[in-house]
């Protein structure tokens, strides 16, 4: 599997700005929603809660660890959407001189397509429990670091939108038109709950 987070700053960003296709957009994705998991994470690991009330410390916990599990994934996704893109790919390489190849060729396509939205769409889950993580950040705790919060509810929004475009994308597939309103439907039900946030988060 493709390790991208092992690489230095530098080189993962010259990665995503070289011609190849991958890394791209999906893995930029959870990226962005894994930074906003650590952002979470941090303000949570912050001694001072905003009135110092015992309940606040155990909010921030819970969030913390709701940051740290979904943050864990999305650190994985990053390499998963990369490697799901190159299965596409290596699907549309294969031959299709008989007819044997070209049934072969259409399961392959078919197997990597739904594999490729899959993971941005986990993305977009991940991301959304981050965005509810980083509320109850943002609720509870150290009203200094509420820039961060902020900055990690961004991150998340940027996350959900980046991953839900590439859902769109991957649907559009003539692989995928008959499983299309399935995704959509998945991606609509995971947002829904979340437009008030995506929209118009605090600023208490």
């Amino acid at each position: 599997m493709t390790q991208l987070l092992s690489l230095p700053t530098t080189d993962l960003l010259d990665r995503f700005a070289s011609q190849d296709p991958t890394p791209g957009g999906g893995s930029a994705a959870a990226l962005a929603g894994a930074l906003a998991a650590a952002l979470v994470e941090m303000v949570a690991n912050l001694p001072k809660t905003r009135t110092g009330a015992p309940d606040e410390r155990e909010k921030l916990d819970a969030a913390k660890a709701a940051a740290q599990k979904a943050g864990a994934r999305l650190r994985q996704l990053v390499d998963l959407d990369t490697d799901s893109y190159n299965a596409v790919t290596a699907a549309y390489r294969l031959p299709k001189a008989t007819d044997e190849e070209k049934s072969a060729r259409s399961a392959a396509i078919l197997k990597a397509m739904r594999q490729a939205t899959e993971v941005p769409l986990e993305t977009c889950e991940c991301a959304a429990q981050v965005l509810r993580a980083s509320a109850q950040a943002l609720a509870h705790g150290n009203p200094n670091a509420a820039s961060d919060v902020r900055t990690a509810m961004a991150l998340c929004r940027a996350a959900l939108d980046a991953g839900a475009e590439n859902v769109r994308a991957n649907v559009a597939s003539p692989s995928l038109t008959a499983e299309s309103p399935l995704y959509l439907a998945r991606l609509e039900a995971l947002r829904a709950p979340l437009e008030s946030m995506l929209a118009n988060p605090s600023r208490k």
